[in-house]
């Protein structure tokens, strides 16, 4: 299986996991390729931090099986961005992607509003571009953190709300649309009904995939009630509806694909208010339900692999799917102190 959309610690972030550490739970869970997040600290937007960051992940490779991939990370700054799309060409499927931030999420990568995030779609398309974009949608300017109460985590939702997801990816459509773009748009993991709706609306008119996590279709703004859950990520849990729309679109492959977005954290740091769950063991819980609902075991291989091999151009293989992922969700979720899916 593959999981396109984690955020492996280790470097200045190793007291909440190692790249070694994060690999290995994903092999006993059934994973075999990993694709690294680049809001490392330091960041991964530069020729060697990159480099260094594929050694890291080639070591813990040798020692885990699991293939490990890395998205380079793009500011703002248009020579950036160049060197980038050289990276990507030179060194896929290592370096998988590209990511850009729409929004401020854990990191401080985002790259906040229309004009700035025009000047990179255009300097994309000036590079001629042909990959993966992977982007985080969230408009900042209608966010409000003032709603946010420390430790009440069903505020965060109030904080960062539906809409600012949404209009975030209509910007993106729009940007990528106005400035002839010719790679793959990817909104990740989406959580809103409305979100779903338009990118599927938009099929045809550019080349745009969606992934969800598994705590967004499996999880709802109600469970993040429960304090000792320390449910807080971005985007936030949305409403039972939209938790049922997110599931529903899994499960007859409107989402294209699932990812774990997982992100570890200290539990001083989630006792802080620090975003971001551990998200590998839910992969394989959401496995289970979806195949409770009905889901083909096609429609399996397709959400957990088989759509992101044909969407980022690997080299096709069989996607092996866990006959029993119930049970090696039960031996790993307590290899992290937050268990998120506690009520399951």
């Amino acid at each position: 299986m593959i999981d396109p959309h984690v955020h492996l610690r280790d470097w200045e972030q190793g007291s909440k996991e190692t790249v070694l550490h994060g690999m290995s739970v994903a092999s006993r869970l059934g994973f075999t390729h990993l694709f690294d997040m680049p809001n490392t600290s330091p960041a991964c937007t530069d020729r060697q931090s990159i480099l260094s960051r594929l050694a890291l992940g080639g070591e813990a490779a040798e020692k885990t099986g699991v293939s490990y991939h890395l998205y380079a990370g793009l500011t703002a700054d248009e020579d950036q961005i160049g060197k980038a799309v050289r990276l990507h060409s030179e060194l896929f499927p290592l370096v998988v992607g590209l990511k850009m931030f729409a929004g401020h999420s854990t990191g401080n990568m985002g790259i906040i509003g229309v004009e700035k995030q025009r000047s990179v779609f255009e300097a994309l398309h000036k590079a001629g571009y042909k990959g993966v974009l992977a982007v985080h949608a969230e408009k900042e300017e209608l966010l409000h953190p003032e709603l946010y109460v420390p430790g009440r985590y069903e505020t965060h939702s109030d904080a960062r709300p539906a809409e600012a997801e949404m209009e975030s990816v209509r910007d993106l459509v729009t940007l990528a649309m106005e400035t002839g773009f010719e790679g793959t748009l990817h909104i990740c993991h989406v959580s809103a009904a409305s979100t779903i709706s338009y990118v599927s609306s938009m099929r045809g008119r550019l080349r745009i995939t969606m992934g969800a996590t598994p705590h967004h279709a499996l999880l709802s703004r109600r469970d993040a009630e429960d304090s000792s859950l320390m449910l807080k990520m971005n985007p936030p849990l949305r409403s039972e509806e939209d938790r049922k729309a997110v599931f529903s679109a899994l499960l007859d492959g409107t989402i294209d694909w699932a990812e774990s977005d997982h992100a570890p954290h200290t539990r001083e740091d989630k006792e802080k208010g620090t975003s971001g769950i551990p998200g590998f063991p839910g992969m394989d819980l959401l496995i289970s339900k979806l195949r409770e609902a009905g889901c083909s075991e096609e429609r399996l291989k397709e959400a957990f692999g088989g759509a992101v091999i044909r969407t980022f151009g690997l080299e096709s293989e069989d996607i092996v799917i866990p006959s029993d992922p119930r049970s090696l969700y039960e031996a790993e979720r307590g290899e992290y102190f937050l268990d998120p899916y506690a009520r399951y």
